[in-house]
């Protein structure tokens, strides 16, 4: 989490930019909750929905489908139950404050004015900071015929949350059409939710301590009758495979925000 994160964070990135680049080329972007080509199919979570740039605090990263703390492993994430960027209404990011590349690391430094954009398949929407606020700050109304975009972090010190910041930003561009929300706030998983965990990854978990209890024993043995070089030029990519996958579930089990 520490060292490793920031690597995942980017290959994932770069991926998901020249796929979303594609689809925004071929005019396939998703633009609502569902496939663009199949309206009774949801969006898969991590798909690309937006790019979001945000000059002031060096921002460029695709946003994905979805904010559970896998998703957010390789970027910012839409909240499913909310409209996409760009669009009339209420649309809501989480993004991580340190690992993964903590890409809203920088969320607190914004001000009132500032300008940034997002672009999905409807096209690019420009927003005007409204407001930095924290629990317990008045929310500002919002207008009926604008789009409100909210990017939602951890507060506090690194690794050690507070509570939420959040940032909120109004459309400055014609707010896009928005198709019927067919997700609903019954629909979002706990794990989805701010400074959501994922319990599920308990029983992989499980399994990846296993084999990296197995993985030692096998080591320790081979080192009595084999060799220590041989030894460990054969265990330490073994070693270091399972150590990667119990690390990877026990990130799960942190909240989503880190």
């Amino acid at each position: 989490m520490a060292f490793g994160s920031r690597l995942y964070y980017d290959r994932v990135q770069q991926n998901d930019y020249e796929n979303y680049r594609a689809l925004l080329a071929q005019a396939l972007a998703p633009t609502g909750p569902t496939q663009p080509l199949n309206a009774k199919q949801l969006l898969t979570p991590g798909t690309p929905v937006a790019v979001l740039s945000i000059p002031e605090i060096g921002l460029n990263t695709v946003v994905l489908e979805g904010t559970s703390g896998q998703v957010l492993e390789g970027g910012p994430g839409h909240l499913r139950d909310t409209q996409l960027p760009g669009q009339i209404g209420y649309s809501e990011i989480f993004g991580r404050r340190t690992a993964y590349g903590g890409p809203f690391a920088r969320l607190s430094s914004l001000n009132p004015g500032q300008i940034f954009t997002v672009t999905t398949g409807q096209g690019v929407s420009r927003y005007r900071v409204i407001d930095v606020r924290r629990v317990g700050d008045v929310v500002p109304q919002l207008n009926p015929t604008t789009g409100r975009l909210v990017l939602a972090t951890a507060d506090g010190p690194p690794f050690a949350p507070t509570g939420v910041l959040r940032v909120d930003a109004d459309t400055i561009t014609p707010a896009k059409p928005a198709p019927t929300m067919v997700v609903s706030s019954s629909d979002i998983g706990s794990g989805e939710l701010l400074f959501g965990t994922e319990s599920v990854a308990w029983v992989p978990l499980v399994l990846w301590g296993q084999g990296l209890v197995l993985a030692a024993a096998g080591t320790a043995w081979l080192g009595s009758r084999w060799g220590r070089w041989q030894t460990w030029t054969v265990a330490v990519p073994v070693l270091g495979y399972f150590g990667l996958g119990v690390a990877d579930q026990l990130v799960r089990l942190l909240p989503n925000l880190m």
